[in-house]
């Protein structure tokens, strides 16, 4: 057997099958270019179309990014035809489809935070600079991104949080809105004017210069405690720690201040003893040597 003659015959046959796929293989080349330009025209369309949103620069360059992969994933389907004119588009749906979902298992905890990335931009309710609390974690918003959530603690350490913990658990927002209210509870002693009370604290509360006189302060006496009678006091501040802080602080002061000057008693814990049955008491007038 001639081994030579066969690899050369073999090795024609392979040229003379080049060179007849050659004009496939210049219009899967010209489909590529044209891919590759309609992929560039296409984006910046959706660029003008998405400038007159208010979408997150995130969001602008995911859908970017999606437009991209289309087009250029039908391009090449197109030319891969081109080449190879026995595949059909149901063949090669059917292979991206298997897949797609071979990837899908392999890297599912990614795109449950891709997902949960794009669903937390959409909805646009929390917010760069936001202070939120979620799962124990504390801090303000520092930056979004489609898999995970930069969040600063104000002790100013940085945690890195899946997109996944945000979109499943309760996220508190607590800088939502530019004031919250605070809360303050007072004990005052069982031989104070409760009416007095509560009009002595309203004045103190209301002097304070960082309290929203807007929205009113609020005296309500609740519970009758094991040494004093607590009232509740609620007034409204701005909502960031730092204005959170100093508004309790100057509320604290001033309370304090008021309930001197009026003589009011804030009175320490204190415990009373019952005994069912006389006790005795052993006085001792002094020690032998």
């Amino acid at each position: 057997m001639d081994y030579v003659a066969t690899l050369q015959a073999q090795l024609h046959a392979m040229a003379l099958g080049f060179v007849a796929q050659l004009p496939n293989l210049a219009f899967a080349l010209i489909a590529i270019l044209v891919t590759w330009i309609a992929a560039r025209f296409a984006v910046r369309i959706a660029d003008l179309l998405v400038a007159r949103t208010d979408l997150r620069p995130s969001l602008k360059e995911l859908l970017d990014t999606l437009v991209r992969v289309a087009i250029w994933t039908a391009g090449l389907l197109f030319a891969a035809m081109l080449v190879m004119p026995g595949l059909t588009p149901a063949s090669l749906l059917a292979g991206l489809g298997i897949g797609a979902v071979a990837i899908g298992f392999a890297f599912q905890d990614i795109f449950e935070n891709f997902l949960a990335g794009v669903l937390i931009m959409a909805r646009r309710k929390m917010q760069i600079g936001d202070l939120v609390e979620c799962e124990g974690i504390t801090g303000r918003v520092e930056h979004i991104t489609l898999r995970e959530t930069h969040v600063r603690a104000l002790s100013n350490e940085l945690t890195i949080v899946p997109n996944a913990v945000l979109f499943k658990n309760p996220v508190r927002i607590v800088t939502d809105e530019e004031r919250r209210r605070y809360e303050l509870v007072v004990g005052v002693s069982y031989d104070a004017d409760l009416d007095r009370t509560a009009e002595v604290l309203r004045r103190a509360v209301e002097k304070v210069a960082s309290v929203d006189q807007a929205r009113g302060v609020e005296i309500y006496a609740t519970t009758f405690g094991p040494s004093a009678i607590d009232f509740l006091v609620r007034w409204w501040a701005g909502s960031t720690p730092r204005a959170g802080f100093e508004s309790r602080d100057r509320v604290v002061r001033a309370v304090r201040r008021a309930l001197a000057d009026a003589r009011i008693e804030i009175p320490y814990p204190q415990m009373t003893h019952s005994f069912r049955e006389p006790v005795q008491v052993q006085v001792r007038t002094g020690e032998k040597d």
